[in-house]
């Protein structure tokens, strides 16, 4: 399964990379108090060396690197080159000079104790074996080295993400989410979170919860951003006939009333976000 899992996450991120990083503007907006945690947290200093994995437009590592100083530097990646390139035009907007790498977490290629610091935002969960990309990213880690990461925490804390998945498996469009399995919320239980990282041989755990929201004009709003950025999610949406496009959205209409909002909707978020040496 592992190795099936990693296929088909890989091709489904290379797909939807463009319309992806056409939303990057919004999706940080979302979800910058998770972003400013773990700036905060990684606490980068001149002269460090970087390494934010999973990095998608790169933003996070990007906003890191500003206090890394000549000395310093980040080593941006992701194991889609399509993200990698756009966190490397990222970059060159924002003046940063940093290593831009295609890198799978899982098999990294840097030599042991080579960084100081490791940035992950909501890439772990979506890993194929989350144990081993911690043990990678442990063995890079010099000993005093610290680790900062994000997931999304329950579903129930997330109903963002939950109610339109939940309605894709009502509609038989997508299996039940096994819990076994990685995905949105495969490490929302921080006991799960704390065990795998003290396994990859981290100590001094920190976790915390950080809510977010996310602002939707209408449904058609909803279904178009989860079409744009939603992994397997947004594979299953963009298959789905018109007729049955429109069955949906009227379900999400009556599911989102409780967060109806200023002629919209606003649907709330739960991060866990961890720090670790």
């Amino acid at each position: 399964m592992t190795q099936d899992y990693a296929k088909l996450s890989h091709a489904t991120w290379r797909t939807i990379a463009p319309t992806w990083v056409s939303r990057r503007e919004r999706i940080e907006e979302s979800v910058a108090p998770v972003r400013e945690w773990l700036l905060k947290r990684v606490a980068a200093q001149a002269g460090d060396t970087v390494l934010e994995l999973a990095a998608g437009g790169g933003d996070t590592g990007l906003q890191a690197a500003a206090g890394l100083g000549e000395a310093g530097r980040l080593i941006s990646t992701d194991f889609s080159p399509e993200m990698v390139e756009a966190a490397r035009k990222r970059g060159a907007e924002l003046g940063v000079n940093a290593d831009f790498r295609v890198m799978d977490a899982h098999d990294l290629d840097l030599q042991d104790n080579s960084v100081d610091r490791v940035i992950c935002r909501f890439g772990y969960m979506l890993m194929a074996d989350p144990a081993e990309a911690l043990s990678e990213t442990r063995r890079v880690l010099r000993p005093d080295g610290r680790l900062v990461l994000a997931v999304w925490g329950p579903p129930d804390r997330n109903p963002w993400a939950a109610i339109g998945a939940m309605t894709l498996v009502q509609r038989g469009h997508m299996p039940p989410p096994d819990p076994s399995a990685p995905g949105v919320f495969y490490l929302g239980d921080q006991s799960r979170l704390r065990s795998l990282l003290e396994g990859a041989g981290f100590a001094d755990i920190e976790i915390a919860e950080i809510p977010v929201s996310f602002r939707f004009a209408d449904v058609d709003d909803y279904v178009s951003m989860m079409s744009d950025t939603a992994g397997p999610i947004a594979m299953v949406i963009r298959d789905l006939s018109d007729g049955e496009l429109e069955a949906i959205k009227t379900q999400l209409t009556t599911a989102f009333e409780p967060f109806a909002k200023d002629n919209g909707y606003e649907l709330p978020g739960l991060a866990l976000a961890a720090a670790a040496s």
